[in-house]
């Protein structure tokens, strides 16, 4: 026993490493979470229960998460074939469609929020034809979803493009050689492949959509009760020098965050189990 536990591990620096990373992650993450929820229990739990469950607070909650899952999925939708054509085809002007999917993470979140305002609102580009159909898009929800799914697209398209690009090519062209059809070759032979990269995707467009403000503030209008989003809140009452309001409200957000991205992390193990077992 004793000599199994003397046993130096195979990779060098394993010690070293450890400290290293033990370290940054408790400097840079857990620090400054411990700092707020420190800060937010000075309220005392009666009054944090009444500061995170007020109704303009829960209000914010469905916005805010329920926008963050919509504009998620969405970006599943569209983001996978977008992929797809990137990885498989050659075609004019790619390399300028591969640089522009990485603006939304380049760009400062205020100027796409007044761009998209500018694009959306009633007399916009966009917006003006849409309000002719009856279709609102600025100062409502789906305004914000809409802001959402433009800065959330770069990270599913930058995730599961690798995996499609490592995918061979002729895994296709056998399955359309045994006669299946493009829907069937899809989803049996292309989707196994790329279904534990399009959860992260999710998760990581999610997990980005949930804390943003800059590109949703302008588009929202910050209707109380209507479209005003958590991270307004949390600015809000740091302006109003309620800090312990605010870092209630972040801790409060960081849980919820927590246990949406936990449930996704799990269902993402899950299928990755299932896949291994056949």
């Amino acid at each position: 026993m004793s000599l199994l536990l003397k046993r130096k591990s195979i990779l060098p620096g394993f010690g070293l490493g450890l400290a290293y990373t033990s370290f940054y992650l408790g400097l840079v993450i857990l620090l400054p979470l411990a700092a707020l929820f420190w800060r937010s229990h000075t309220l005392g739990a009666a009054e944090i229960w009444n500061v995170v469950t007020a109704p303009r607070v829960l209000a914010s909650y469905r916005i805010s998460f329920g926008c963050s899952l919509v504009a998620a999925a969405v970006n599943i939708v569209f983001g996978l074939p977008l992929a797809w054509v990137l990885a498989r085809y050659k075609f004019p002007g790619r390399r300028l469609v591969d640089a522009a999917l990485d603006l939304p993470i380049a760009l400062p979140t205020a100027v796409a929020g007044i761009t998209l305002t500018a694009l959306f609102a009633p007399n916009g580009w966009l917006g003006a034809p849409l309000e002719s159909l009856g279709i609102h898009v600025a100062y409502t929800p789906l305004g914000i979803t809409v802001a959402l799914v433009f800065i959330g697209l770069p990270f599913v398209v930058r995730t599961v493009l690798p995996v499609l690009e490592e995918l061979d090519a002729e895994y296709e062209e056998a399955a359309a050689c045994l006669g299946a059809t493009w829907w069937q070759t899809i989803t049996r032979v292309v989707w196994p492949e790329v279904r534990g990269a399009s959860i992260t995707g999710f998760t990581l467009a999610f997990a980005r959509s949930v804390g943003e403000y800059g590109s949703v503030v302008f588009i929202a209008g910050n209707m109380p009760m209507k479209t005003e989003i958590t991270p307004l809140l949390i600015i809000t009452k740091l302006e109003e020098y309620d800090y312990a309001g605010a870092t209630a409200l972040g801790a409060s957000s960081l849980i919820i965050s927590f246990i949406f991205l936990l449930g996704i992390n799990q269902l993402q193990r899950h299928y990755e189990l299932k896949r291994g077992a056949h």
